[in-house]
C-alpha cells in the first residue's frame, strides 16, 4: 500500500497552526476584568485598532483560519452571541452557535455544566460562556483544556462588553483620565456596570452612580473605589449629575433579576432619559448602553450625535476579534 504524504495532501506546511505571538493572553482563559491592567489593556486596543482598519479595508481575512469557536449561551443573547461569530467568522474562523434551544440539549437530561464543556471542548479551540450562575465561566475554566471566555455570568461579570465600553469611551472621547462618569439604572445586578467601574479603577476618573435605594451599587465594590481613593458620589435622579458628566451608561432595570415582580414595578420606569434631559448634558458628552433597552432611552435621543450606543454594538464587534486573535495568539 502507498503512503500518503499527508503534509503535501493537505498543505500543512503552509497552514500550520502556530501561535505566532507571546502576548500574555495566549491559551488563556478570559473570566474576569480583575486579570488587565492598564498594559494590558493597552495592548488589546491596539489590536482592536488593527481590525477596525482590516474590517474597513477589506471586511474579513484569514487570520484564525482553521480554528472553531463554540458560542454556549445558557441565556438569551443578541448582541454578545451575534458578536462573537461575527467576530470569528471575519477572521476566517468557524464557530459552533448554541445559542438557542439548549433547553432542549443533554441539559434537560441533567448533564452538569462541566460535562456539556468537556464534551465540547473536543470539537472547537476556544469556548464563548454565558450562564446565568455567578463563577460559572471559573468552573467550567477549572476542567476544560481549551480557552474559556465568560460572556456573563448571571449578576456577576461581563468582561468583553467592559472592555468594548472602555474602548468606546476611549475612541469617542480621545481619553479615559480625568473623565467624569456615570451610571445609571441597575447597578446591583447589572454585571456590566460591576466589570466597568473595576476597569475604570484602573485610571483617574470620578465616577458618579444614580439608581433607586433598592439597586444601589454592592457595597463591598463601593468600599473598594473609596479604599482607592476615587471621586464617588450617589444620586437617585439622573439630573443630578447629567449636567456635569462626559460619560452617561444607562443600563435597564434588569426583570430577570427580581425573585419579587412587585419590586420590578416599583423601580421599572425609574429613569427616561429625553430629548428635554438631553438638553441639560454637555456638548462634548457621549450616552452609552449596553443593550437591550426596554424605555429607558427614547428613541428620538437616537438622532443625538452624542448617542453612542450603536457605535458601541460595533466596537464589541472589533474588541471581540482582537480578543479571539489573541487568545489563540495569531495577535
Amino acid at each position: 500500500m502507498n503512503q500518503i504524504d499527508l503534509p503535501k495532501l493537505f498543505n500543512l506546511e503552509e497552514k500550520r497552526r502556530e501561535a505566532k505571538f507571546t502576548n500574555g493572553f495566549y491559551q488563556k482563559d478570559i473570566l474576569s476584568v480583575d486579570q488587565f491592567d492598564r498594559e494590558s489593556l493597552s495592548y488589546i486596543f491596539t489590536r482592536t485598532g488593527e481590525m477596525a482598519e482590516m474590517a474597513e479595508m477589506i471586511g474579513a481575512c484569514d487570520l484564525l483560519a482553521g480554528y472553531t469557536l463554540a458560542c454556549v449561551f445558557y441565556e438569551p443573547s443578541t448582541r454578545t452571541s451575534a458578536s462573537f461569530i461575527a467576530a470569528m467568522e471575519r477572521l476566517g474562523g468557524r464557530t459552533i452557535p448554541i445559542t438557542q434551544g439548549i433547553q432542549y440539549s443533554s441539559v434537560s437530561k441533567g448533564e452538569s455544566l462541566v460535562d456539556t464543556m468537556l464534551t465540547l471542548e473536543k470539537y472547537c479551540d476556544v469556548i464563548v460562556l454565558r450562564h446565568p450562575e455567578i463563577g460559572s465561566a471559573a468552573t467550567a475554566a477549572k476542567y476544560c483544556s481549551v480557552p474559556i471566555i465568560n460572556a456573563g455570568d448571571g449578576a456577576g461579570e461581563h468582561p468583553t462588553q467592559a472592555l468594548l465600553d472602555l474602548f468606546t469611551i476611549r475612541k469617542e472621547l480621545g481619553r479615559i483620565d480625568g473623565l467624569r462618569v456615570a451610571m445609571v439604572g441597575d447597578l446591583r445586578y447589572g454585571r456590566t456596570v460591576h466589570s466597568l467601574t473595576k476597569l475604570l479603577m484602573s485610571y483617574d476618573v470620578s465616577l458618579r452612580f444614580v439608581s433607586p435605594e433598592t439597586l444601589r451599587l454592592p457595597l463591598t465594590l463601593m468600599n473598594n473605589l473609596i479604599n482607592q481613593g476615587i471621586d464617588v458620589r450617589e444620586s437617585d435622579k439622573v439630573e443630578n449629575v447629567i449636567a456635569d458628566v462626559d460619560v452617561l451608561y444607562v443600563t435597564r432595570i434588569q426583570k430577570e433579576r427580581f425573585t419579587d415582580l412587585a419590586q420590578y414595578e416599583e423601580v421599572k420606569d425609574f429613569f427616561e432619559i429625553t430629548t428635554d434631559l438631553m438638553a441639560q448634558a454637555r456638548e462634548e458628552m457621549i450616552v452609552m448602553h449596553p443593550l437591550p433597552r426596554v424605555g429607558e432611552i427614547h428613541y428620538n435621543v437616537d438622532k443625538d450625535p452624542r448617542a453612542a450606543y450603536f457605535r458601541q454594538v460595533h466596537n464589541g464587534m472589533l474588541v471581540r476579534m482582537a480578543l479571539l486573535a489573541a487568545v489563540l495568539g495569531q495577535a
